[in-house]
């Protein structure tokens, strides 16, 4: 198994309460939440990695006792961040452990500027979701626009959130790209539509 990261905290309790709840977790995890900082990135980047079981890797042949491996499937940072934070929070804050007890993973998301830096483990439905919402946000400049993906994606069942991932990601490079850009358009309209904001406020009331 790969050595996690060392996490950083804001108190020791906290880091106490990480190492004894959530740190286990980690080992089986089918996602991963990383919060870390990249040199060429201005304040913490959030990063979604997927596990991959070992018989399910494209190289495991090549390999005598092959392991899980974690992939990167998209990363979240800056101003579109700070504008999904609320969303992230509450999508993270239904994790549960393997005995079915809240983790409460968003107290590691508190404040608006996030102290904690390391891992945290996600079951399938946060996972997919924020892998679907990294994705979607990629090169879309209206912060409006990724919020409402964020809230829109956060509304999605398991199955819904799985199902659109895998239009995106499971078919040849050329359909993964139009249902990318279907997606975008589907779930945030396109830049400047009047109806962006009444929707985005109708959410905002709601949720």
């Amino acid at each position: 198994m790969t050595k996690q990261p060392t996490a950083t905290f804001g108190s020791g309790k906290r880091a106490q309460e990480y190492h004894t709840r959530v740190q286990p977790e980690l080992r089986q995890a089918p996602w991963v939440l990383r919060i870390t900082e990249h040199s060429d990135k201005t304040g913490p980047v959030m990063v979604i990695k997927e596990r991959i079981a070992a018989e399910d890797r494209i190289d495991a042949g090549q390999l005598t006792a092959p392991r899980s491996i974690t992939k990167e499937r998209g990363t979240l940072y800056g101003e579109s961040q700070r504008r999904c934070l609320p969303v992230v929070r509450r999508m993270v804050a239904r994790v549960q452990d393997r005995q079915g007890i809240p983790l409460e993973l968003h107290r590691y998301l508190e404040g608006s500027k996030l102290i904690f830096r390391g891992n945290l483990p996600l079951d399938e439905e946060a996972g997919v979701k924020l892998a679907l919402l990294f994705k979607l946000q990629e090169r879309i400049k209206e912060v409006d626009r990724v919020e409402l993906i964020a809230r829109r994606i956060d509304r999605f069942t398991r199955e819904e959130a799985a199902y659109w991932y895998s239009r995106m990601t499971s078919f040849a490079p050329a359909a993964n790209r139009w249902a990318l850009a279907g997606m975008k358009v589907m779930l945030s309209g396109t830049g400047g539509d009047p109806a962006l904001q009444a929707m985005l406020e109708e959410l905002r009331n709601k949720y």
